[in-house]
């Protein structure tokens, strides 16, 4: 039976942890397998910890926390993370809960059949999602995935929805590898995995998206900062 170890990377969620958290350990203390949730706080100024710490797992799930200062960015906290995961299985997971738990049985039925990574995906079939980001940011999306797919010759139609696992190997060549702190951490894994050999699956999931985003891009600099991101991959591992 495979473990399971949950990465959920917070950078002041103080409010939206609580529902995660508490869903999610619900979950998970329903299912067979045993279960670890590391919940990394990215230089948090808030109560992330203290609420974090409140919290009382029970049953088969072991609940931990860990904090660095000053705040470094999500790539930094997902790898950082990662390479903590002691199980079988290591995904990360956002905070804002915007996937439902329950989506993980997809992700570990692909593993178990042989796949070393599995991809959470809003836009292949059988995909539902129940509340839209706005039309200017879905199609900024869907522009930023054409490049992105073709500047490194990948062919994902969702690379940046927040759920993925990965077999334990798998995690700890790749991140051990990651050079980018940013929210473009994403497709540099799974760059630096077809480069490697490993196997990645997508899956459809249920998605929401959730208000009072934590990364927002809502002026052109912003926007081109992406770009110039996704532009470092190769230069990085040069």
């Amino acid at each position: 039976m495979n473990k399971l170890s949950i990465i959920i990377p917070a950078y002041n969620e103080e409010d939206r942890i609580v529902h995660t958290l508490t869903q999610t350990i619900s979950y998970l203390n329903k299912r067979e397998y045993e279960s670890e949730i590391i919940v990394v706080s990215d230089g948090s100024t808030d109560n992330t910890r203290g609420v974090v710490n409140g919290f009382k797992s029970g049953g088969n799930v072991h609940l931990s926390f860990l904090e660095y200062h000053p705040n470094r960015g999500k790539g930094y906290a997902v790898r950082f993370g990662m390479l903590q995961g002691n199980f079988d299985i290591v995904m990360f997971m956002d905070a804002d809960y915007s996937v439902p738990m329950k989506e993980v049985e997809k992700g570990i039925h692909l593993i178990r059949q042989g796949a070393d990574i599995a991809i959470a995906s809003r836009a292949i079939a059988g995909a539902r999602v129940t509340h839209s980001q706005n039309l200017l940011r879905a199609f900024s999306a869907k522009v930023y995935t054409f490049i992105q797919n073709h500047y490194l010759g990948i062919r994902y139609k969702d690379t940046q929805c927040g759920f993925k696992l990965f077999k334990r190997r798998a995690a700890q060549e790749l991140f051990s590898k990651q050079r980018l702190d940013s929210v473009i951490f994403d497709p540099e894994i799974l760059w630096l995995a077809h480069k490697s050999g490993f196997k990645v699956q997508e899956f459809p999931v249920e998605w929401m998206h959730v208000e009072d985003s934590r990364i927002q891009y809502d002026s052109l600099k912003k926007s081109l900062s992406i770009f110039q991101e996704l532009l470092k991959i190769k230069k990085v591992h040069h």
